[in-house]
């Protein structure tokens, strides 16, 4: 059923830019304060002279610095007056999953199934339930992404200021990430180095997929075995850089793919496990390790593994 909406009232809004938006482009700072309003509006408004930064005209793709007064003319959003939908369990880890928040981020345990932003007919990512929960927060922003079905440690940037500085990290290679993954079959490494560069690709079906290539971007995994058992082998993945898919092609090209993973995995592994009770892709970001944006000390986060993987690890045979 469709919800009422309502009219908001229109009315000038002179803004003085604070450190929050400092280089922010006009066009996406307007986005967010004229929630609702298409793009093609708010480049019109703008077009036309409607929206002036320090009483003078500006291109959308102006960047705003701190002190900047920025005028918005009227303009009217349809407003619903019913909450937009947020899936229960997502509401439940958006509310008491938060492993740490102070006034610069947060860090979530985020839940598999979930995609962190929505898209491709996808209405509740992380980030848009988030949003949803806290209608009175100004400013929440991703850092970083993680696939949709891998749990685990996630940060969300409630400050401009914060987002640069945690983007700068996670840039240049300053975070350090530790993952948990259950791969298929009995691994005879303890420890191993996998430097295979990847290359992003499109199959026929317009599904994107990574592949190990000479073409490719560097790309460095460690993986540390933790436990091997009769079927299976529990590892540690600290990926060294950070590109799409990274640990899963990975641990494909090992020869021993992450138990539940439908695209680099193999079906015939992966229809046992789920007779097991396997019902996602075993691989969780556990801990995360960097210097907190404003105090510079180093600071770590660590997810706990969700009580259904650590189930079934529990009634795994051991060797």
């Amino acid at each position: 059923m469709k919800a009422d909406s309502a009219t908001a009232s229109p009315a000038v809004q002179l803004i003085e830019i604070t450190e929050d938006n400092n280089d922010q482009r006009l066009d996406n700072f307007l986005l967010t304060r004229l929630k609702g309003v298409p793009k093609s509006r708010i480049y019109r408004i703008v077009r036309k002279g409607e929206v002036r930064v320090n009483k003078g005209r500006v291109d959308v793709n102006y960047r705003l610095m701190t002190g900047d007064i920025v005028r918005i003319p009227p303009v009217r959003v349809a407003e619903k007056t019913e909450q937009a939908f947020v899936p229960q369990t997502l509401r439940d880890v958006l509310q008491n999953g938060i492993l740490y928040e102070d006034e610069g981020f947060l860090v979530i345990n985020k839940p598999a199934g979930f995609p962190v932003h929505g898209g491709s007919g996808i209405d509740s990512g992380i980030i848009e339930g988030l949003r949803r929960l806290r209608p009175e927060a100004t400013f929440l922003e991703l850092v970083h992404r993680l696939d949709r079905d891998t749990s685990g440690c996630l940060i969300i940037a409630k400050k401009r200021s914060a987002l640069r500085r945690l983007h700068e990290l996670f840039r240049d290679d300053h975070v350090h990430k530790t993952y948990l993954a259950l791969l298929a079959g009995q691994w005879a490494r303890k420890k191993m180095l996998v430097n295979a560069p990847l290359l992003k690709n499109v199959n026929k079906g317009g599904e994107r997929i990574v592949v190990v290539s000479q073409a490719g971007k560097e790309a460095e995994t460690l993986f540390r075995r933790i436990k091997l058992f009769k079927n299976a082998t529990l590892v540690e993945a600290s990926p060294k850089t950070g590109r799409t898919h990274q640990i899963r092609v990975h641990a494909a090209w090992l020869g021993h793919p992450i138990v539940g993973d439908e695209r680099y995995g193999l079906a015939d592994v992966n229809k046992t496990f789920y007779g097991k009770g396997y019902k996602r892709m075993f691989l969780h970001a556990r801990e995360l390790t960097l210097e907190h944006p404003a105090t510079g000390k180093t600071i770590t986060f660590e997810a706990p593994l969700p009580p259904q993987l650590q189930g079934l690890l529990d009634h795994e045979e051991p060797v």
